[in-house]
């Protein structure tokens, strides 16, 4: 599959494409109020920081003790009923008078649902497409995300500005429920992937197969670690930039926007593998000179550069994908997802505290110094293994 065309003509696609595309709208929609309703509330970059990422921080409960389901689950039962359940989730958060410590059991509670949601999305995305698509496939994937979070950060800061945080958060809802009506009405019933039961003994066992692999492990950490420190400095646009925070996201989805068409349509398929530690360091050097504290023209360009490096997710998870059995792909992908929002929620936490005992211009230069650290580590491990292999590979 080399073209957008021929993604579009696949069975299905179109249809499990839009409806993605509006939870992901809903998505951004609801974390920008949100994280505007707790900074109006507290005057806190911590609490603002986790209530727009925080529910990633129990994705590794769901990685722990529910992903067996992501295989064990028929696809479109599971993503009909996902999103209706963030729009109840949605709707709860905008009630009048709801305290901060409610507004995040709810948040919390959504992001463990939202563990298994992402094993089922991608597992099914193989299926449709199969492996020699889903590189493709997933670079449209992200680059509607980037545009679907260009008019979730736009639309949302209109009505933020406008109205108020609570209307963004019931208008997220609404497309919540839309989207679980696509889903329902636009993709064929599917068997699970895997037989038997979900439970915890099988998602342990599941984990260690896949964690027992050097190759897998290693692509894991590229795709959780320098990703998610970056995470955390856009967790602390609207504590940086608090009127032109909507901006700053959009500028991030933008540059994400432009990595994903580079790698996946761009480049050739024998250079890809070439590009994915450079990237890592691309998202995080631009932010480096946040500690000067740039203007918001200068923290714009600076923001959608860096973005582009998001791009190196593609050429990891095609590796992963590659390195994976196909009765546990769901379960990988998964565990892939999981593992980077929890590491997001994670990095938006640790830099909210930053923030809360420096400022916020101090502790995106902080996240960005130490994703560049650990780029240049997983660099330096590759290369010892791919020297160490070849002696091998030469005497075979």
């Amino acid at each position: 599959m080399r073209s957008y065309r021929e993604l579009f003509r696949t069975p299905e696609f179109t249809p499990f494409f839009l409806a993605a595309s509006a939870q992901t709208v809903a998505q951004t929609m609801g974390g920008l109020a949100l994280g505007t309703l707790v900074y109006r509330a507290t005057e806190s970059p911590l609490l603002s920081a986790v209530s727009m990422f925080g529910s990633s921080l129990v994705q590794v409960l769901g990685a722990t003790f529910l992903l067996s389901a992501a295989d064990r689950l028929p696809p479109r039962a599971a993503l009909t009923a996902l999103p209706l359940l963030f729009a109840a989730a949605t709707a709860a958060l905008a009630l009048p008078g709801l305290p901060v410590w409610a507004l995040f059991v709810i948040v919390l509670a959504k992001g463990l649902v939202e563990s298994v949601g992402g094993g089922v999305r991608w597992g099914l995305l193989n299926e449709i497409l199969s492996k020699d698509g889903y590189l493709l496939g997933r670079s449209v994937f992200n680059m509607m995300s980037g545009l679907m979070q260009i008019a979730g950060y736009a639309t949302g800061g209109a009505l933020v500005a406008l109205l108020s945080p609570r209307v963004s958060l019931l208008a997220a809802a609404a497309l919540y429920v839309v989207a679980a009506a696509v889903v329902r009405l636009g993709l064929t019933r599917r068997p699970p992937r895997t037989t038997g039961r979900p439970s915890v003994a099988a998602t342990w066992r599941a984990n260690a197969l896949l964690w027992s692999s050097a190759p897998r492990r290693q692509a894991y950490l590229a795709l959780w670690i320098p990703n998610g420190l970056i995470v955390g400095c856009e967790s602390l646009y609207v504590s940086y930039a608090h009127e032109s925070a909507g901006t700053l996201f959009a500028c991030a989805a933008l540059g994400m926007l432009a990595g994903d068409v580079l790698v996946g349509r761009l480049v050739p398929a024998r250079l890809r593998p070439r590009l994915g530690f450079p990237l890592l360091l691309l998202l995080a050097v631009p932010y480096v000179p946040f500690l000067l504290h740039p203007q918001l023209p200068l923290a714009a360009a600076a923001v959608t550069l860096a973005s582009v490096g998001f791009g190196a997710s593609l050429v990891q998870q095609e590796r992963l994908v590659a390195l994976t059995p196909d009765a546990l792909t769901g379960h990988a992908l998964g565990l892939h997802s999981a593992g980077m929002l929890t590491m997001q929620g994670v990095a938006a936490a640790l830099a909210g505290s930053v923030a809360q005992l420096t400022s916020p211009a101090v502790a995106m230069t902080a996240m960005a110094t130490v994703s560049t650290g650990v780029t240049l580590s997983l660099m330096a491990v590759g290369r010892r293994e791919e020297r160490a292999v070849a002696p091998v590979a030469r005497e075979a």
